[in-house]
Order: structure tokens, then C-alpha cells, then sequence
């Protein structure tokens, strides 16, 4: 599923944090946004997903205005997993996963054996069934952010929009949400802070003091040149012995 954002400005009592960003996602691409703290990542996912308004621009998602659509309508199209998403303690993690199926039931269409097919599938995807009856005041941060994004995934959504998932996760697990996530046939705009991480997407969109800076392949994007402008810090191409696909090096400025 397309998404594409046209010139979107937002500003919040006077403060601009977002101004003049168009891009456009194709069906079934992973795009990365990455910058620096408070350029504007956060405030771009939630523009697109319908959960703030912009203050001058629109939110096209399969060429159709986002504005014009319902809330259920958006939710039966995007799933969004949050930094902070909030989630009452005294629910199992499966129920947790259950809640994905929400925009998709109604007094006409009641839970059925595939909406328990997807929740099965979306815990497989995540390694979390042997957690699934497990309390969740019981579970870690990392344990949590895994539930979140099958909730998400359970919703089987055209657009997938995460921010920041590996955030609370050791490596395993930000190395097996990020396999999980090329491999998913849906469109997808992650918001990262690993710049390595982001060259394995299929674009990266790097924002600045709420502007979009550089937008393309990771390798033309995340080029050391603008790495080091627009984060303060000096980038360089690497190799490690094994001669593996170059990654990025840093140090301070």
C-alpha cells in the first residue's frame, strides 16, 4: 500500500517541528527514517498514521486524502507501534496480540478461527507463543515491545509504521524485528537510530531540525558526508575482515 506525504507542516504552540516534508513509499518498501534527537521522526509517523493532523499539507495513502477516511478505516489500513504505547497490566500477552483484530470485528463479524490464525502467526513471528499466557505485568521491556509489534502485525495492515521497535530489545532480538520486518510483504516506514541498521532497508529518508535532508538508496543517503553534517560526527566507509558489505564507522568530530 502507497503512502505518500505532500509539503506536511506541524507546529505545536508556535514551534514548528515539522516543515514542508513530501515523500512517497511504494507498495511493499521498507523506508528508514533516521536523524538526530527532535529532528522530527517521531512527528512524521504520527502524521502519517492519522494520529495528529498536519498543520498545512496532506497524508495520501493509496492515493486517497488519509483526512477523508475513519478511524476504523485507518486502523483496517495502518498499524503503528509507538515508543511508548500504553497497555493495561492485568492482561495475558496473547490478549495483548488479540487487540490487533479489533478494527476487523463488529456484531456482524465476530472473532472466527482466522482472526486466531493471525494472532498464532503474529506470536510465531515474533518468538513469543511460549509467552502468549503469560501475565503482562509479568513480562520485561523487551518482552513487551516484541507483543507490541505482533499486536501489530495481527492487524495485518497494508502500512506498518514502527518507531524506533529495537529501542528496549538486546541484539538477537533487534537482529530478528529487523529480519522479520524485510521479510514482511507489506509496506513498511521504521524510524531508527542505528544507521547500520537503516542500510539494510530498501531507502532511507534522513530528517533534520524537522526537515527532510536527504532521501535515497542507504548508501547515497547515509553517505559519510552527510552523516557528518547532519549528526556531528565524523563517518567513514568500513569493512570488517570477513570483507562483508561496508558499514559505517564514527567517531567524534
Amino acid at each position: 500500500m502507497k503512502i505518500e506525504a505532500r509539503s506536511l507542516s506541524f507546529s505545536v504552540r508556535g514551534k514548528t517541528l515539522l516543515q514542508d516534508v513530501s515523500l512517497a513509499v511504494q507498495p511493499g518498501e521498507t523506508l528508514a527514517l533516521v536523524g538526530p534527537n527532535g529532528s522530527g521522526k517521531s512527528t512524521l509517523m504520527r502524521l502519517l498514521s492519522g494520529l495528529a493532523k498536519p498543520s498545512q499539507g496532506d497524508v495520501l495513502l493509496a492515493d486517497q486524502p488519509l483526512a477523508r477516511l475513519t478511524r476504523r478505516e485507518i486502523a483496517q489500513r495502518i498499524a503503528i507501534v509507538e515508543q511508548q504505547a500504553d497497555t493495561a497490566e492485568r492482561i495475558t500477552a496473547r490478549s495483548v496480540v488479540e487487540l490487533g483484530r479489533t478494527p476487523w470485528l463488529s456484531a456482524l463479524k465476530p472473532w472466527s478461527g482466522e482472526d486466531t490464525q493471525h494472532v498464532d502467526k503474529a506470536l510465531r513471528t515474533v518468538e513469543m507463543e511460549e509467552f502468549a499466557p503469560r501475565e503482562w505485568s509479568t513480562l520485561s521491556g523487551g518482552e513487551r515491545q516484541r507483543l507490541h509489534i505482533a499486536r501489530a502485525l495481527a492487524q495485518r495492515p497494508g502500512l506498518l509504521l514502527l518507531d524506533e521497535p529495537t529501542n528496549h530489545l538486546d541484539i538477537h532480538h533487534q537482529l530478528s524485528i529487523l529480519n522479520c520486518i524485510r521479510n514482511l510483504k507489506v509496506t513498511t516506514v521504521v524510524a531508527l537510530h542505528d544507521l547500520n541498521q537503516a542500510l539494510t532497508c530498501d531507502r532511507v529518508a534522513v530528517l533534520s531540525h524537522g526537515r527532510l535532508v536527504a532521501l535515497g538508496a542507504p548508501a547515497q543517503a547515509l553517505a559519510p558526508e552527510t552523516v557528518s553534517e547532519f549528526f556531528g560526527i565524523k563517518a567513514r566507509w568500513a569493512r570488517d575482515a570477513a570483507g562483508d558489505a561496508p558499514f559505517l564507522s564514527f567517531q567524534l568530530a
